[in-house]
């Protein structure tokens, strides 16, 4: 009779097959959806978005002539979008310059016809834009690859940007909170604890420009841009004109550094520096809404690229044999630019990650290397943050109001679309407006969406199979169309820094037709205009526009077939 074993002898059971199998298989989908696998032939979203490019050759004799018409045409265009804000743009209620002057105050009395005019220049300077781009994205199909030179896109750059920069804002209003915000700063008081109606008075000059919905909300914005806006109301006062014009001055500043770094990075990516200014700095919303319409996602952007730049230097230097010093301050100045600039708005601070995945991939690539490059770069940009918030005197009050935008229902947010779509079936249904329950469902799936995108991104740039640029850029992109408010200019956060790395039509082509469609369709005024004046303004500007077309067929590259060498007197020195 065999003998029992104790009762305290543990049981040695083998593992089910099958429950090993389903534990293996969940392991490996875990790996896979976090990008932790191994490459393979599969594709991922750096094959599908990204491919080297070559610089290419420079213009020959007939493209440098359509270079010259095309410069010329987004010109007239700007110089059509300036004369036409003079009635049509966001003009201030009080202090507008134009009121009552003979000529110039003409326009705001022909809301139709400012319109009009308006429109015809935003719709040049588009069609300019996208001719642009046959020469900056590639050259003729059948021979080699011909782009035109840095320096003339610079030129041209700069000749469509003089017209708005003179011009009064247009597509916002944002800048008269920014300059209602900094007077509150200016006064000792707390912009994120009070609105302008409460903190200046509802009558002050510069709280009756403000939009009704943003006249009791505490500020949005870093302590970086309300210490340098309070700088600026010191200076201005309660001029309305001079606050516009000094804070355009700042987001001139803001697009100069995103000409500086967008290059750069693209060259880090393999991709040709024209063609990513091309499609990230002269993009028709970075013109309309950073420089015509003021926005501070010029500097935050700028320093951001410029601070992603720098870092990647150290972590990927150009001269093998710089010094550890030389790049501990490359590494070290990046950090406090990106840094800074989330201090203008929050979102950027995100590229502080990329780089210091990049950086924990140089090191090893280990957990302890991604320790030790989060504790350098979080220290650097904790010293930087505490610095402008005590230093301002704001403090950190700018954590209290990061949500203010959300009072906004924005159709091109994804998940505010749903609730807002799913609130309005339910009207229509007779069931009641459920919009607010719905958005407090889609809202918290879509963050955790970006959330997940954003941490796979983080995993494929330690694991080598993204560039940093092109993750950031895939992130911020994810973030803002799951984000709970999307306006217009928000989307240059992703399509700049992708600029600089996607190259495949799947990511051009829809960004270069959403450009131009909403940079098209968007009021110049900040807001609406009665329906028939827009309608009257449409109809104008396709006729108008249709017969430019028409009239310039064999003088503008409109079908790249049908090129007429220029006679000699046309050949202009692009």
């Amino acid at each position: 009779m065999p003998s029992t074993p104790p009762l305290s002898a543990p049981r040695t059971t083998s593992p089910s097959p099958g429950r090993s199998g389903v534990r293996e298989r969940l392991h490996m989908w875990i790996r896979r959806a976090l990008g932790l696998d191994a490459p393979g032939p599969r594709a991922d979203v750096s094959v599908v978005l990204h491919g080297d490019e070559i610089e290419g050759r420079g213009l020959d004799e007939i493209e440098d002539t359509y270079l010259h018409r095309i410069r010329l045409l987004g010109a007239t265009g700007a110089v059509l979008m300036a004369v036409g804000a003079l009635g049509a743009g966001a003009q201030p209620v009080l202090q507008n310059p134009v009121q009552g002057v003979r000529a110039l105050g003409l326009a705001a009395r022909m809301p139709s016809a400012a319109l009009t005019t308006t429109m015809i220049g935003t719709a040049l300077v588009i069609l300019a834009w996208l001719l642009l781009g046959r020469s900056a994205t590639a050259g003729a199909p059948d021979g080699p690859v011909r782009r035109l030179s840095r320096s003339q896109l610079d030129r041209t750059l700069l000749l469509w940007i003089l017209p708005l920069v003179v011009a009064p804002p247009m597509f916002s209003k944002d800048v008269y909170s920014y300059l209602a915000q900094s007077e509150i700063a200016a006064r000792g008081l707390d912009p994120y604890a009070i609105g302008p109606a409460g903190a200046l008075g509802v009558d002050h000059v510069l709280t009756r420009t403000v939009p009704n919905i943003w006249r009791d909300t505490p500020a949005p914005y870093g302590p970086a841009f309300l210490w340098i806006g309070e700088k600026i109301t010191y200076v201005t006062g309660e001029n309305i004109v001079a606050g516009i014009f000094v804070h355009r001055l700042l987001a001139l500043v803001g697009v100069a550094l995103i000409v500086w770094a967008l290059p750069r990075l693209a060259r880090r990516c393999g991709v040709a520096p024209v063609s990513a200014l091309w499609l990230g700095a002269a993009n028709p919303l970075l013109l309309f809404h950073l420089v015509a319409g003021i926005h501070n996602e010029a500097l935050m952007l700028g320093l951001m690229l410029a601070g992603v730049e720098l870092a990647l230097r150290a972590v990927h230097p150009d001269d093998e044999a710089a010094s550890r010093l030389r790049l501990a301050g490359w590494l070290a100045a990046g950090t406090a630019l990106i840094a800074l600039s989330s201090m203008i708005k929050v979102p950027s601070l995100l590229a502080l990650g990329f780089v210091g995945m990049a950086l924990a991939r140089k090191w090893g690539a280990s957990f302890r290397s991604v320790v030790a490059a989060a504790a350098v770069l979080g220290l650097g940009a904790a010293v930087v943050i505490a610095a402008v918030s005590w230093g301002s005197g704001l403090g950190l009050g700018w954590t209290q109001t990061l949500g203010t935008a959300t009072e906004v229902r924005s159709w091109m947010s994804i998940p505010t679309l749903l609730g807002m779509g799913t609130g309005l079936g339910g009207v229509l249904l007779g069931l009641g407006d459920h919009t607010t329950a719905v958005l407090s469902i889609t809202r918290p799936i879509a963050a955790l969406v970006a959330a997940f995108v954003t941490v796979r991104m983080l995993l494929a740039v330690l694991t080598g199979r993204i560039h940093p640029v092109g993750a950031l850029g895939v992130s911020l992109g994810a973030i803002v169309l799951l984000f709970p408010v999307v306006q217009p200019w928000y989307l240059l956060w992703a399509v700049i820094p992708l600029a600089a790395w996607a190259t495949r039509p799947v990511f051009r082509i829809p960004t270069i037709a959403f450009s131009s469609v909403v940079g098209m369709i968007l009021m110049p005024n900040g807001s609406e205009y009665q329906p028939f004046i827009i309608v009257q303004a449409s109809i104008a500007t396709i006729v108008v526009v249709g017969l430019i077309i028409v009239a310039t067929r064999s003088r503008l590259p409109w079908r790249l077939q049908e090129r007429t060498p220029p006679r000699p007197t046309e050949t202009a020195d692009a």
